[in-house]
């Protein structure tokens, strides 16, 4: 699906957890991009030494989680490229300096998420700082750092630390950045990125609003496909992957929702108006009491996701079967509405090859059995939530259809800290409602990208008339986001929080107390399991 027409940036991705966020960027910008192994790169190198470059147009090396002290490759043949232009970002800035004479040290201090950039007003690059706010806030994610930079090389970034941030060739189109600019917390990230391509690198905006659209039906053209299965949750993502599918594949599209016992109050609600108001064929199928069995007792969240995500499979087996038997109807794929973030966090999207690591295990990809009856079909894999919810309008969907909230498709297993019981279950379904109902009250509900609440497995002292009381916990989640990636929690309202906390503390049966998660992702996730 990355192969295109529109082909012209070379992302050689170290196994950053943010590659694909860097495409996404480039996307933004107007431009296309393929990534690709550093192994693939070097195997397109020493097949055509002379040629092996002529398509690109610009070298973007990606972040990674490992040391370049454990990276024994030779990578000048990059550099090598008729001046082509090239962006090293953190672990990609210290593999340029690396490899072209400067020094890394390991590092004594890391810097970690947010920090203070500022602009060397002795650089060349300096000329420019008044795009810049200076000093301008970054994400940073590193512990070796530059310590002295390569000859014929200027620092043009510092960070608050006194660390080399940034270095730049003083004739040549090569530039280093320690910190992330294609994350959303990176205050001049875009517009760093856009200097790079268009003032450093001289290339000129070459997508169209069409250009998704575009790949998306290459992807499907690549397939050939007969009756399809959709996987179908009801969210953004499963709702704008059928409605793509159902345009292409008309009646050969079934979606098949999954009653696992682990919805929200608000859930089967929604699949009654989506089942009325969307053409979509849509078919529910009762199993709660099939995962509830198999998930008693369980505790790990790995093995949590790893299971839901076989007996879905399994689930959806038998109603395979039920078709060819009854109906004579033959599936050959299953349609998931998977985002890149899923894939990121679960494992590499290089498979065995990749160097990036599993964060933990999505359902539908790092949960899924490694043989299956059917083949997936994901048309959104390398898309993030923002970018499928411009596609869905785009598609005519209702707007309230399209931004609503994310959800799991484990659902609640993962908002319940410990072993999933049924009075864990009405807890946090009582919880989720009450902070929705206050939500929609105190108008937050459109001004936030997820909200949640959660059951931690401990009990704490309370009173309730008058009376000594030990009892559960509940934690609320909420989160500013546009794709996932990265996160920040909510600044909400006081009064909003304390009715929240009334409200649970005195409606939900067996919780003391209500606490708030004001922790960013990285470090933390946006779901707790």
């Amino acid at each position: 699906m990355n192969k295109s027409k529109f082909q012209k940036i070379l992302i050689i991705d170290f196994g950053s957890q943010y590659t694909q966020l860097i495409s996404r960027r480039l996307r933004d910008l107007g431009f296309s991009s393929l990534l690709m192994l550093p192994a693939d790169v070097q195997e397109l190198f020493e097949n055509d030494k002379e040629n092996w470059s002529a398509s690109f147009s610009a070298f973007i090396l990606s972040g990674g989680p490992q040391s370049i002290f454990a990276d024994t490759n030779d990578y000048q043949f990059l550099f090598e490229q008729a001046m082509k232009p090239v962006l090293g970002i953190c672990y990609g800035m210290q593999l340029m300096a690396h490899q072209l004479g400067g020094k890394v040290e390991r590092g004594i201090q890391g810097e970690y998420g947010n920090a203070q950039v500022t602009v060397n007003l002795e650089s060349h690059f300096s000329r420019i700082q008044n795009k810049f706010n200076d000093p301008f806030s970054v994400w940073m994610s590193h512990f070796d750092h530059v310590v002295r930079i390569p000859e014929n090389f200027e620092i043009i970034f510092n960070s608050a630390q006194n660390m080399i941030a940034g270095i730049k060739h003083c004739s040549k189109p090569w530039v280093g950045v320690q910190f992330h600019p294609e994350v959303e917390q990176t205050i001049n990230g875009i517009l760093f990125l856009q200097h790079f391509l268009e003032k450093l690198a001289g290339l000129v905006p070459d997508r169209t609003e069409v250009s998704t659209l575009e790949e998306i039906e290459a992807y499907f053209s690549s397939k050939k496909v007969g009756h399809i299965l959709c996987a179908f949750s009801g969210g953004v993502d499963s709702l704008v992957a059928a409605r793509l599918c159902q345009m292409r594949y008309g009646e050969n599209l079934h979606c098949f929702f999954v009653n696992h016992g682990l919805q929200r109050l608000q859930d089967m609600e929604h699949i009654k108006i989506l089942a009325r108001e969307t053409s979509l064929k849509i078919v529910t199928i009762e199993a709660e009491d099939f995962f509830l069995a198999a998930l008693q007792g369980m505790t790990d969240p790995e093995l949590k996701r790893k299971t839901i995500g076989k007996l879905f499979i399994e689930v959806f087996d038998r109603k395979v079967k039920e078709y060819q038997d009854k109906e004579g109807i033959v599936f050959t794929h299953l349609l998931q509405g998977t985002l890149y973030p899923d894939v990121i966090e679960s494992f590499s999207p290089h498979g065995k090859q990749g160097t990036s690591v599993t964060i933990k295990s999505h359902h539908n990809v790092g949960g899924l059995p490694d043989k299956m009856n059917l083949e997936l079909l994901e048309p959104l894999r390398t898309m993030f939530k923002d970018e499928v919810r411009k596609l869905g309008i785009h598609l005519g969907l209702q707007k309230g259809m399209v931004y609503r909230h994310p959800f799991p498709g484990p659902g609640l297993a993962l908002r319940i800290i410990g072993e999933i019981t049924k009075e864990g279950l009405a807890i946090v379904r009582q919880s989720d409602q009450i902070l929705l109902d206050e939500m929609l009250k105190f108008d937050c509900y459109n001004q936030t990208w997820q909200a949640f609440t959660v059951l931690l497995p401990i009990r704490t002292v309370g009173v309730k008339g008058d009376e000594r009381v030990y009892e559960k916990v509940v934690a609320i989640r909420m989160v500013q986001s546009s794709d996932g990636m990265t996160a920040s929690f909510s600044r909400v309202s006081f009064d909003f929080l304390a009715e929240v906390s009334r409200r649970i503390c005195n409606e939900v049966s067996g919780v003391t107390r209500v606490v708030y998660d004001i922790s960013s992702k990285p470090p933390a996730t946006i779901e707790w399991e």
